[in-house]
């Protein structure tokens, strides 16, 4: 699959508006954009958990039928990505009798590791739907980072090729380490 390249924002200049980006790109940044037709409809700063939920403009946080989540997991450097999608493949099968998941991809991008999953339940019990989502957590030095792109319907190859890729333009930088660098940004 070929990536596509996209005008990189920093996570944090979406989840905290008014933060200059060339701060944002101190020490370890998760770099990620805000899709054109989107909006940022919900935001959770939680000790040590910060989380966006991005919907396309014309839905909301509580009634979507296609959504973006971010988890920023501040401090934790314990789990692995393949380890957390083994804790969220249990936990569908648990919530969604008849629960499936295929992983995607597994490895390292720009020095960190990460995984790429996909889990299905044919009938959410909590909302009589599909949901089908994507997930791409990245195992960071300083925190763990968890991409989620959910559809309450089942998606077309043609649907669902963008999405994958953009999951695939989500990465980890660090300006600390040589191997993990941050792109340059303008003043």
């Amino acid at each position: 699959m070929r990536q596509i390249t996209l005008p990189m924002l920093c996570l944090l200049s979406l989840l905290w508006p008014g933060q200059h980006a060339q701060a944002q790109l101190q020490n370890e940044t998760l770099l990620q954009t805000l899709p054109p037709g989107y909006k940022i409809d919900y935001r959770l700063q939680q000790e040590q958990l910060l989380m966006t939920e991005m919907v396309p403009t014309a839905q909301s946080a509580q009634h979507w039928d296609e959504m973006i989540t971010t988890q920023v997991f501040q401090g934790l450097k314990v789990t692995s990505p393949q380890a957390f999608r083994d804790i969220m493949v249990k936990q569908w099968d648990f919530a969604c009798p008849g629960s499936g998941y295929d992983v995607v991809a597994d490895g390292r991008e720009n020095g960190y590791p990460y995984a790429l999953w996909f889990l299905a339940c044919p009938n959410n019990p909590a909302t009589g739907r599909p949901e089908n989502t994507w997930f791409k957590s990245i195992q960071g030095r300083d925190s763990f980072y968890v991409i989620q792109k959910a559809f309450k319907f089942s998606p077309s190859k043609a649907q669902l090729l963008p999405w994958l890729q953009y999951l695939r333009s989500v990465q980890l930088c660090d300006s600390r380490q040589p191997a993990s660098p941050c792109p340059k940004t303008g003043n």
